[in-house]
């Protein structure tokens, strides 16, 4: 809820009149009911008995003193008008008795009782008694509406949709029975433009003060984006006043998302948002008609971009789906994960490991895949730099352990995801991936000319970063905005291109039913994004003030990184396909037999440990790679 909301009904919690304000109310009450029994009598002319001033001098003098008597007598003004109990009635009950009885009794002195005089007593006590139980259960009432409508502020968000456009006017139809929001109008940033829509208000502001103002009117709880150029060109503006006024920036599903108006939920504003790159999209449709129905196995599917992989092949409704890792805690997540969300899918979870081919022997003979996306590898620059022959055996041993078994057990495709490090490397790690690369292509096409038996065929996809996976820069700088700074960044000026997982696992796919074999994909990254100005933008999204509430340290490049990452797609480096952001690489064909007794070499001295050996024979097959800020820098010269 709001703080403006809060601070709304503490205030009104807090707020009592004083005792002698609600007796002198009372008593007023209490004279206008006498009034209104003499204009009663007298209009009505049912006795000549009270035309003098006497009577209703007398009259109204007895009903004031009695009534102030009473009152004070019972202690009614002590009571909170809005906390009024079926025992408070009682004095009440009493105030009206004593009042008229005290009619009844001065009338009689004044020696002019009659039955009608009778009667106006018990009609002035009764309507008094109406009047001031009307009164508090009346305000009873308003104060419980009040309640209630702080409960539906409570349970439906306050929200306001920016722009006018027919997206943002279908959002509202959505929303219009959501049990979780309410949509109070739209806002837009323009000071020109329509007042009123679909009979919902269009607010404008221009300064921080006319959205400060906006705030507190409306008890706003969040603003909704329902398109994300949108939040890209208001990032220094609407979304830099909702972080300083604790507003939450919200982000519309879109339709194929959620079908359903009632269960329609919003999601905060990610980082992915206002990077200001527009997301690759691609059609789906030939991309579930291949993979429909058919068994298909992912290994390093517990990781970020093998998992995500999972999911979305798991909306496809393949035939069956085979998880392997060697990661136990994020495979039994994964697994959770699907048999809540999937619970018709037919998928098996496997602990293996790509670097163990009895491993692999058992999974290929027992289910048979017949498309295989090879996501499993070591990834971290630096830790890699510190183990180079682990991540040898890793990403190059277990990259050809799986192709091998492609081939030998008549899988129709494997898809092999690679780095954009891979490209002129600086690193093992980088290095690792590219050696792999290049044994998978040389296997490839071994194949086509006859030289290995097997009918595989096979794609590598290259991209660079993405954004939020396991260990990256994303989840890294969040985890240190929470525990209050600084946040490290390695150099000022280093940049990285970045992609959103859904987006690279998509791309991946279709990559995958491309008319192409032995190729080297790679997607356009778009502009390389500075981690300086990420680690400002995700201070800010945090509603904090870079600097101020949290320091930004640089710590220097680490082993083995690149202050520029290179450009994967360009026109002088790449071919087109169908798709415009997917490229097909131009590299140099390789020979199976040279890469193969490469990696047996290779492999041979890092399993032995002989980091000297292993280093100088990559450098060999892949003479491009120079060491960047690094131990091996020593075998370049």
């Amino acid at each position: 809820m709001p703080s403006i909301i809060k601070r709304q009904l503490e205030r009104y919690r807090a707020s009592y009149l004083s005792v002698w304000a609600v007796l002198a109310v009372d008593v007023s009450i209490s004279l206008i009911c006498s009034f209104i029994v003499l204009g009663v009598v007298n209009i009505a002319a049912l006795s000549t008995i009270y035309a003098g001033d006497w009577f209703a001098f007398f009259w109204i003098l007895t009903a004031l003193l009695s009534s102030l008597f009473a009152m004070l007598l019972t202690k009614t003004h002590y009571i909170i008008v809005r906390h009024t109990t079926v025992r408070d009635f009682g004095k009440f009950f009493l105030v009206a008795l004593v009042k008229g009885l005290s009619l009844a009794i001065i009338v009689r002195v004044r020696g002019k009782a009659t039955p009608l005089t009778d009667l106006m007593a018990a009609a002035d006590a009764f309507i008094t008694i109406v009047a001031l139980l009307g009164l508090r259960i009346s305000v009873m009432g308003a104060y419980d509406y009040y309640k209630s409508r702080i409960r539906d502020i409570q349970s439906h968000k306050r929200l306001l949709v920016y722009g006018t456009g027919d997206k943002s006017v279908s959002v509202i139809t959505r929303l219009r029975n959501s049990p979780h929001y309410d949509v109070v109008g739209f806002i837009s940033s323009s000071s020109k433009g329509r007042r009123t829509l679909m009979d919902k208000s269009v607010f404008h502001f221009e300064t921080l003060e006319d959205f400060t103002e906006l705030v507190k009117n409306l008890s706003l709880y969040a603003v909704l984006f329902v398109k994300g150029e949108d939040i890209k060109r208001e990032h220094d503006h609407l979304v830099r006043f909702c972080n300083l006024t604790g507003v939450k920036l919200l982000v519309a599903p879109q339709i194929s998302e959620s079908s359903d108006q009632q269960s329609v939920v919003m999601r905060k504003l990610r980082i992915e948002d206002v990077l200001g790159r527009e997301e690759i999209k691609i059609s789906m449709n030939e991309i579930v008609s291949s993979f429909s129905g058919r068994i298909v196995m992912v290994t390093g599917a517990a990781g970020s971009i093998g998992s995500e992989l999972c999911r979305q092949l798991a909306a496809m409704e393949v035939g069956r789906l085979i998880l392997f890792d060697d990661a136990e805690t994020p495979m039994h997540n994964l697994r959770l994960e699907l048999e809540s969300n999937f619970p018709k899918l037919d998928f098996v979870p496997v602990i293996g490991d790509v670097r163990s081919a009895r491993c692999l022997d058992k999974v290929f003979s027992l289910y048979s895949p017949s498309v295989v996306f090879h996501a499993a590898a070591y990834k971290h620059v630096p830790l890699m730099e510190e183990n180079p022959c682990e991540a040898v055996i890793a990403n190059l041993g277990g990259s050809r352990l799986v192709a091998d078994k492609c081939m030998e057990y008549g899988v129709e495709k494997m898809v092999m995801i690679s780095t954009d490090k891979a490209v002129n490397p600086t690193n093992v790690m980088g290095t690792t991936k590219r050696m792999a690369e290049m044994y998978v292509q040389g296997l490839g096409l071994a194949r086509e000319s006859g030289k290995v038996k097997g009918n595989t065929r096979f794609v590598t996809t290259r991209f660079g970063n993405v954004l939020g996976s396991n260990g990256s820069v994303i989840p890294r700088f969040r985890q240190q905005i929470q525990e209050g700074g600084p946040v490290t960044v390695t150099h000022p000026d280093i940049t990285r291109y970045f992609m959103t997982i859904p987006e690279a696992c998509r791309l991946v796919m279709e990559a995958a039913v491309m008319p192409f074999e032995n190729r080297i994909f790679v997607f356009d990254m778009g502009s390389p994004v500075k981690i300086s100005e990420l680690a400002v933008r995700m201070i800010e999204l945090a509603g904090l003030t870079p600097d101020k509430d949290i320091k930004i340290c640089y710590t220097g490049l680490r082993p083995g990184e690149k202050l520029y990452e290179e450009v994967l797609s360009t026109a002088e480096n790449t071919d087109p396909t169908s798709h415009e952001r997917v490229r097909i690489a131009r590299v140099r064909p390789v020979d199976y037999d040279y890469i193969s007794a490469c990696v047996d070499e290779i492999l041979e001295a890092a399993k032995e440990f002989d980091v000297d050996r292993m280093i100088r024979l990559m450098k060999a097959a892949v003479p491009e790679w120079k060491s960047n800020n690094s131990v091996f820098e020593k075998y370049d010269k």
